[in-house]
């Protein structure tokens, strides 16, 4: 029997325009169009319905009996994704991120024990919306980067994301030991995040990097990496690191569409500061998305054995 060579192609699902909701949202449109050209077929998501758990109405436009899919759109909520698995099982698809997968990928405390010995020191603690940690709490959070000899400046986000733009007044803690610092911070960075706060707060260890270097983003499908470029937030900015030391980790932590973001601190040696899910972690503006998309659909539906772990 002959093999149709498109049954192993994935569907690709990009959140859909708000204000046009056949078509892919514009921040995404070269995306999809990309996709295209590799070979995919593409389908859109109501991502505003998502939010709203609406996740059977979010699915509508999706293609019935469509097989696997990778989704690439906005970020969202590990509950959510959850929810979008669902709806699109019962439309006869599966995410090939499982929601085991994602979570993975995209919250710290899932992936930093794979990454400890590439990444800096970190401690966390779960928090509600609005709800900080009081601040003897926080100061018993603290206490690892206090210790005589290893006193150390923070850097504070959620299990996500971090306030990196405020960054004086909810991202940095100059002394850990600075109890009443740290809870200002702490609490300025829960009263922005508002309802979006991830999981609770995190407290990472300062690191000196070389700012004019800027971060390289590395794009890896099935432990391979298919794509290193800049950060989006620097996007003038190409650094090239080795990655040697970290695709071992990567391999280890078994997803099969994940970023790295790497920087060079100022002793000279590349560190992962931040780990993402490739669905939903941002390309720079101007750059060229054939390559990583025509890595996506050659991966196909099936992860390789030899990927696999």
């Amino acid at each position: 029997m002959a093999v149709d060579p498109a049954a192993d192609r994935p569907l690709f699902l990009f959140s859909g325009d708000p204000l046009h909701p056949r078509r892919t949202d514009p921040h995404f449109a070269d995306e999809a169009a990309a996709a295209r050209s590799a070979g995919a077929v593409t389908s859109v998501l109501d991502h505003e319905a998502l939010l709203a758990g609406e996740a059977t109405r979010a699915v509508a436009r999706v293609p019935r009996e469509a097989g696997p899919v990778w989704y690439r759109g906005w970020m969202l909520p590990a509950g959510r994704y959850t929810e979008l698995a669902a709806a699109l099982a019962g439309h006869g698809c599966r995410l090939l991120t499982s929601p085991a997968a994602y979570r993975t990928a995209h919250e710290l405390p899932c992936w930093y024990g794979t990454f400890r010995a590439l990444t800096p020191s970190s401690a966390w603690l779960p928090c509600a919306p609005g709800r900080p940690p009081e601040p003897a709490t926080l100061a018993r959070l603290a206490a690892p980067f206090t210790a005589p000899g290893r006193r150390r400046s923070l850097v504070v986000k959620d299990w996500v994301k971090s306030r990196k733009h405020e960054w004086q007044e909810a991202a940095y803690v100059p002394d850990a030991a600075d109890t009443a610092r740290l809870a200002s911070v702490v609490g300025r960075f829960v009263a922005l995040q508002e309802e979006f706060l991830t999981g609770g707060v995190v407290l990472r260890a300062f690191e000196d990097f070389d700012r004019a270097a800027g971060e390289a983003r590395v794009w890896w499908v099935d432990g391979e990496p298919v794509v290193t470029g800049p950060h989006p937030d620097t996007p003038d900015l190409r650094p090239a690191p080795d990655l040697d030391h970290v695709a071992g980790a990567v391999r280890e932590l078994g997803v099969r569409f994940v970023t790295t973001d790497l920087a060079l601190r100022t002793d000279g040696v590349w560190r992962v500061v931040e780990v993402g899910d490739g669905q939903v972690s941002g390309l720079p503006a101007g750059a060229d998305h054939r390559p990583l998309f025509a890595a996506l659909v050659a991966a196909g539906a099936e992860r390789p054995r030899a990927a696999a772990g």
